[in-house]
């Protein structure tokens, strides 16, 4: 039995579970620069280690509702590889992002469900008193916000370079 940890976060009062291979670093809340003209869960950019990170609001994304400032909400940037693309650093706003669990990926079981509009939705489990979701971070975005938010021809993880 293969054991890994995940980052627990809730979305609304639903609990989500995101591999911890995936999670560079996790961060308090931040303020971001906005970016106009990017879809509303385009919560702005993020400047970490000299590079320009793109940042999106998981609640909004899921539910169109913005995640609750809260002690518990935090931004966890995340190794962003699609298709086997370079990895980039995206970040995630998530609420109540403060405990891990440790399981077999095994004990996450196909939902039954097929959602195109959010394919990052994976396996579920049972997990004390409700289902918890396995988040695939490579589905989390759609290729049009992948060209808008990682334009090819950038610096990688938008490094601070002028083009």
């Amino acid at each position: 039995m293969t054991q890994k940890l995940f980052l627990l976060f809730h979305i609304d009062r639903d609990r989500y579970a995101l591999p911890a291979s995936d999670v560079e670093v996790v961060l308090p809340l931040a303020q971001f620069k906005q970016v106009p003209g990017t879809p509303p869960w385009v919560a702005g950019l993020f400047s970490y280690g000299g590079r320009h990170v793109p940042v999106i609001d998981i609640s909004r994304l899921s539910l169109d509702k913005p995640a609750d400032v809260r002690l518990s909400t935090r931004l966890v940037l995340v190794r962003y590889a699609p298709a086997g693309a370079e990895p980039r650093l995206l970040g995630l706003v998530l609420e109540k992002a403060t405990d891990t669990l440790c399981c077999d990926p095994q004990d996450f079981l196909a939902s039954g469900l097929h959602n195109e509009q959010a394919r990052y939705l994976g396996p579920v489990m049972r997990h004390r008193d409700g289902l918890l979701q396995w988040i695939t971070v490579d589905a989390l975005l759609d290729a049009d916000t992948r060209a808008l938010l990682f334009p090819p021809g950038h610096a990688l993880a938008g490094a601070g370079e002028a083009p």
